[in-house]
Parts: structure tokens; C-alpha cells; sequence
């Protein structure tokens, strides 16, 4: 087992991580910009190291910071949490040439999962069902019209190395494709230095359901379940659940074998996340695989009773995951709201605002992860991240219920936050159903100006 780990990160990942370190015996080290001084993972972890100022490309981007943090401070092991460098294959391979172990994959799983029309292909040929589209990268815009002649509209162009929504057009008419390749490829190489583009058949009305999956490195994997992830907002998840409210026994069974055929297909290590399309048929298809722990994985941790980050550093460490693991039980239903320092009554802009007073709610069944409190500043450099909001209950219904108590219960005022934007979704009568797809929101009306705040 590794004596301390560096966690290249900030805010509440890097404090579940710290306190995950504490649980183990562990001692953890925190790097932080001068931006995050005050932050709670500084204050808990059992060293902290300043490694530059707030522009993440001069801290939390920064990899010959972190290592030098790692080196003086004597560290094994290095956890990169989720975003910044957690998904960077560089990274991974020099901490490794470091004499550092990273607690993620290899860097060439890093970029195999991270091209997204090679993961396509590889998933499809370890026979995971994928959506019907070009293998490989397309050479031009014609390539591209040619083929959505034989699928058929509408399709969806994609940048190969894309996230965050960022490369992505959907295309109804023949058209409109040529000029939508073009502004999609170059969206792509001014995002991510790559302009390489591939194309799918557009999945309609379609739910997104992701497998948590822990592969250790004795050959071991094990699916524990999916979490619903539609709630979105250009792309961007905004609550979460576990189980899916579209998925039975018998599909979370299917599933799940898929996804465990899919990461034995790359000698995966570690905990990842095989992403899929879910129609309304119920078929599903292979979307994408992410190499590391998840911003929702506490709803995972809420209904199976395993500790995400704690299997994690032990899987990296050598050790076997436990055997009551593959026969877990799903134990009730669990929600997560993401809390961000946003105005939701204006369109969502960044509320970059000191806290004047914070209150967390409490009582049975209520889980926050956050690294704020009163008088932490909301640092504009990064995430508005403040903290998840998450609940558990022995049914959906009652788990909304929860979640609208706690919600209620939660007191923050400086910023403006998306708290009265979750308050709406818990009441609104197609979630509350359960019937609902990745369009949610765009038919979904939110209007907080002549609500008492």
C-alpha cells in the first residue's frame, strides 16, 4: 500500500479524496493556486504545497509543478481526480517516469478511451453495441455526406477528441452538412488541436446511462449498476440518479456484461465509466468510456455500499476488490444536484461571490461534498463548482422527496446558485414520472424573477 498520496487537484474532489487517504491511514498531500489558499483541501490535508497562480495552465495544468511538489514532499503515489489532468496521457506516463504511481490508467488506455472514434472501434470489435456510423476518421465532408446517405438523417458529427459538447453537430438535411463539418471540425482544432471528425446516426429521444465499472489488476471486473445522467445542459450533467428509472433487472444485466466485455477488451485498471445511449426501444450503444472516477459517484456508493475512491487506491495499489462486490445488492435509490455558483435566472452566468452564509442540511439519508463554508470566496478561475447535494431513500419517490427537504434545509447567500433551478426539476411532474430523455431541459421552463429569493 502507498504511505502518501499528491492529489493533482482542487476543491471537493481533492477533499473526498483527502478524507479517503485519512480512512486508509494514508497521508495526503494538497497542491493548490494562490487562487485556493483557503480552501478546505488545504486546511485538511497533511500538506499542502503551492505550486502557482490562479491560471490553471500555471498550476493545476502545470506538470512539472506537481511533480516537484510530489518530490519534495516524499510522495508514492499520485490521484488526479476528475478534469484537469485526470484523462491527460502525458501525465500519467510521467509520473510513472517519475518513480510515481498514478492512481488512473496507462497512458496508452488514456488515449486509446480518450479518441473517441478508436474506443468506438474497439468496443465494437470486444462486441459492445455500438451506434451505426463511419470506423475510423472521415476524410472530408463528402466522405461524411456520402455515408449519411446510407444511414439516413438525422446524424450527428463528432470531434474525435471532443468533450464537453465542444466539435458536436447535429445535422437534419443534406444540406446543411457540408457547412456544419466545417465549423464543428474547426470548433475541434481550436478546442483540442484536432480537427479529425467522425459520424453517427442520430439517436432519438435518446437517455443517457452510464456503468460504473472496477477492474483490478488480477483480471478481475465488476459492473456496479448505472446511474441515469439526462438531466443536461449543453451537455453538461446536472443531476444524477441511481438506478435509472428506465432500467429493469434484466437490461442492467445486459448492460453491465457489455461494459465489463468492453473494459476487458483494453486490460483496464482501476474504477472507469462506460458511457451508453439508451433509446426509446431500450436499445443501447456505446458512447464513450471515461478513465476515471466520475463527479456523480457518490449516488454509485449511496446504493451499493462500496467506497469508489478507497477501492480505487487499493485496486492501484495491487490489492483485489472484495468478493461481496460481485454480488451486491441495489439498496434503495440516490439522487445528486450539482450546486454551482450560477445565476440560473441569467442564463446561467458565473457568480464568482464571497459566501456570506452557508448551511448545510443534515438528517438521515443526506450526503454533501463540498469544500466551502462561510466566508470562502467562489475563486472565477474554475468550475463553479460548490459543492453535490446528495440523497438516499428507499424508493425514487421518497428520494425526491428528500432532495426537495434538503434543498429547502440548504442556506447560501453571496453568490446566486442553482439551488431554486433543482427545487423546480424535483416538482416537475415528467421527472418526478420518471419518462424523460436528454431533452429534458429544453422544453422545461424555469422562471425564478417574481419568486420571493
Amino acid at each position: 500500500m502507498f504511505k502518501k498520496i499528491l492529489i493533482a487537484n482542487r476543491g471537493e474532489i481533492a477533499l473526498r479524496i483527502i478524507r479517503a487517504c485519512h480512512e486508509l491511514g494514508l497521508k495526503s498531500v494538497a497542491v493548490y493556486s494562490t487562487a485556493d489558499k483557503y480552501s478546505l483541501h488545504v486546511k485538511f490535508a497533511d500538506e499542502a504545497v503551492c505550486i502557482g497562480p490562479p491560471q490553471s495552465s500555471e498550476s493545476y495544468l502545470n506538470i512539472p509543478r506537481i511533480i516537484a511538489a510530489g518530490e519534495i514532499t516524499n510522495s508514492d503515489a499520485i490521484h488526479p481526480g476528475y478534469g484537469f489532468l485526470a484523462e491527460n496521457a502525458e501525465f500519467s506516463k510521467i509520473c510513472k517516469d517519475n518513480g510515481f504511481a498514478f492512481i488512473g490508467p496507462k497512458s496508452d488506455i488514456i488515449n486509446s478511451m480518450g479518441d473517441k472514434a478508436q474506443a468506438k472501434k474497439t468496443m465494437s470489435e470486444a462486441g459492445v453495441p455500438v451506434i451505426p456510423g463511419n470506423e475510423g476518421i472521415l476524410k472530408n465532408s463528402a466522405e461524411a455526406i456520402d455515408l449519411a446517405k446510407e444511414m439516413g438523417y438525422p446524424v450527428m458529427l463528432k470531434a474525435s477528441a471532443g468533450g464537453g459538447g465542444r466539435g458536436m453537430r447535429l445535422v437534419n438535411e443534406e444540406k446543411d452538412l457540408e457547412k456544419l463539418y466545417t465549423t464543428a471540425s474547426n470548433e475541434a482544432l481550436t478546442a483540442f488541436n484536432n480537427g479529425d471528425m467522425y459520424i453517427e446516426k442520430f439517436v432519438e429521444k435518446p437517455r443517457h446511462i452510464e456503468i460504473q465499472i472496477l477492474a483490478d489488476s488480477h483480471g478481475n471486473v465488476v459492473s456496479l449498476g448505472e446511474r441515469e445522467c439526462s438531466i443536461q445542459r449543453r451537455h453538461q450533467k446536472l443531476i444524477e440518479e441511481a438506478p435509472s428509472p428506465a432500467v429493469d433487472d434484466d437490461l442492467r444485466k445486459k448492460m453491465g456484461e457489455a461494459a465489463v466485455k468492453g473494459t476487458k477488451a483494453v486490460n483496464y485498471i482501476g474504477v472507469g465509466t462506460i458511457e451508453f445511449l439508451l433509446d426509446k426501444n431500450k436499445n443501447f450503444y456505446f458512447m464513450e468510456m471515461n478513465t476515471r472516477i466520475q463527479v456523480e459517484h457518490p449516488i454509485t456508493e449511496m446504493v451499493t455500499g462500496a467506497d469508489l475512491i478507497k477501492q480505487q487506491i487499493r485496486m492501484h495499489a495491487g490489492e483485489k476488490f472484495p468478493e461481496y462486490l460481485y454480488d451486491f445488492k441495489l439498496r434503495g435509490h440516490s439522487i445528486e444536484c450539482r450546486i454551482n455558483a450560477e445565476n440560473p435566472d441569467m442564463n446561467f452566468a458565473p457568480s464568482p461571490l464571497p459566501i456570506t452564509s452557508y448551511h448545510m442540511p443534515g438528517g438521515k439519508g443526506v450526503r454533501v461534498d463540498s469544500h466551502a463554508y462561510a466566508g470562502y470566496e467562489i475563486p472565477s478561475q474554475y468550475d463553479s463548482l460548490i459543492g453535490k447535494m446528495i440523497v438516499h431513500s428507499p424508493n425514487r419517490e421518497e428520494a425526491i422527496n428528500r432532495m426537495e427537504r434538503a434543498l429547502e434545509e440548504t442556506i447560501i447567500e453571496g453568490p446566486k446558485t442553482t439551488i431554486p433551478f433543482h427545487q423546480e426539476i424535483m416538482k416537475n411532474k415528467k421527472f418526478r414520472s420518471g419518462d424523460f430523455d436528454t431533452s429534458f431541459l429544453e422544453s422545461f421552463e424555469f422562471n425564478i424573477k417574481d419568486k420571493k429569493e
